[in-house]
């Protein structure tokens, strides 16, 4: 019991300096992307192509991850990754730069499932694996908060290539951390007799049409913002050490509405109402350019981000039998993704001609009003081998 608590600490120790090392770059990579030569469509493009490369990697990581073990697909691509942002900081174009942006998405598309998948072997009931995704998050959130700040400073201090160096042995050392003392072990074994539910039924579950859109939505805004604040940096001569705060922000304004745990107490798709129709509000505050306001336009983004991103896996839960929740969890990971792609590809594309907040904004509301239509349409219980949608 002992060992299986140190073991768990270890994933935790793990999990929050990847979180912080991949957080630092934040402020960092659009403007020295842009000193590079990099035009603001360029830019977007790069986003997108790494999103898109995570989607595909996603995709095939899965099935490798359950059949070669979960520890080799933390230790490798953590080695992988930091050798490419080592890279990173040596690059002389941005031809180069968006190739290796890519194949950083690609690598870091098997960390991430690979690290949960480990994690959620060292729980023995539901309750427990709660705990255990409620702690990573706590520290995910807590990494987002200073990471920020670090990479700020750490451009300033030492220049955008330099940070990049830092970075990569940063990640190269994790991943030595990860050989000496991860352990590839299962603590519950899970009887599964009933086959997974099809990607057909999970994409024709009405109770997910909700989940699915709002994700979209959701991750488009995400990713506007991130476009976006680095900007500042470019185009109003402001250091990556304010941008890094503004970013602090965003992570503190999450923080504090995950530890609002009374908010658990309302059904999730109102809270994914309600937190859709906040961060709407927010940005149409971006919109009129409220710059003086701007680092509490940003907690409330975090904030009502905060409220959104724990109901969102609550009612996939709700929405689709146990034996379903693998492949309806993938295709929300995916459904990530793909907002994330479209929003820097557009952003980098119409910023110069219309407010990419304004876009977000539009497409935020729309998807809002759908959920309305949906949630009003759908009876109060939907089965189809599923539980209710509250």
């Amino acid at each position: 019991m002992r060992e299986a608590t140190a073991d768990k600490l270890h994933i935790f120790i793990m999990m929050f300096l990847i979180s912080l090392i991949m957080s630092i770059q934040a402020p960092i990579f659009t403007p020295y992307a842009a000193m590079i030569g990099a035009s603001s469509i360029l830019i977007g493009i790069m986003l997108s192509v790494a999103q898109l490369a995570n989607l595909i990697g996603n995709l095939i990581a899965g099935p490798l991850v359950d059949r070669f073990g979960k520890r080799l697909f933390i230790t490798f691509p953590l080695l992988v990754s930091g050798s490419l942002f080592i890279f990173h900081g040596l690059v002389a174009n941005t031809a180069e730069l968006l190739l290796l942006r890519a194949l950083n998405g690609f690598s870091l598309a098997f960390l991430i499932p690979a690290a949960m998948a480990l994690l959620s072997g060292y729980a023995e009931n539901s309750r427990q694996q709660g705990k255990n995704m409620a702690v990573n998050g706590m520290l995910a959130t807590i990494a987002s908060i200073i990471a920020p700040l670090i990479g700020g400073k750490l451009g300033v201090m030492v220049g955008y290539a330099n940070s990049y160096f830092v970075i990569g042995a940063a990640l190269i050392i994790t991943s030595i951390y990860t050989m000496f003392f991860l352990k590839d072990r299962q603590a519950v074994t899970v009887n599964r007799r009933n086959q997974s539910l099809g990607l057909i039924q999970v994409l024709t579950n009405p109770g997910l049409h909700v989940v699915f859109l709002t994700g979209f939505a959701v991750m488009y805004i995400h990713g506007v913002i991130i476009y976006e604040i680095p900007y500042l940096s470019v185009e109003k001569g402001l250091s990556t050490v304010t941008t890094g705060k503004l970013f602090s922000f965003m992570a503190i304004g999450t923080f504090f509405s995950l530890s609002l745990f009374f908010i658990n107490r309302f059904a999730p798709v109102k809270r994914l109402i309600f937190g859709l129709f906040g961060m709407c509000m927010t940005l149409f505050a971006l919109i009129n350019e409220w710059t003086a306001a701007l680092s509490l336009l940003l907690f409330l983004m975090g904030f009502f981000f905060g409220v959104i991103m724990p109901a969102m896996a609550t009612a996939v839960t709700d929405a689709v039998a146990r034996e379903g929740h693998g492949r309806a969890f993938g295709v929300m990971s995916a459904v990530y993704s793909l907002g994330m792609i479209f929003s820097s590809f557009v952003t980098g594309l119409i910023r110069e001609i219309i407010s990419p907040y304004f876009i977000a904004f539009l497409i935020g509301m729309l998807v809002l009003s759908f959920v309305g239509y949906m949630k009003l349409r759908l009876p109060r219980s939907a089965h189809t081998k599923v539980t209710t949608l509250r």
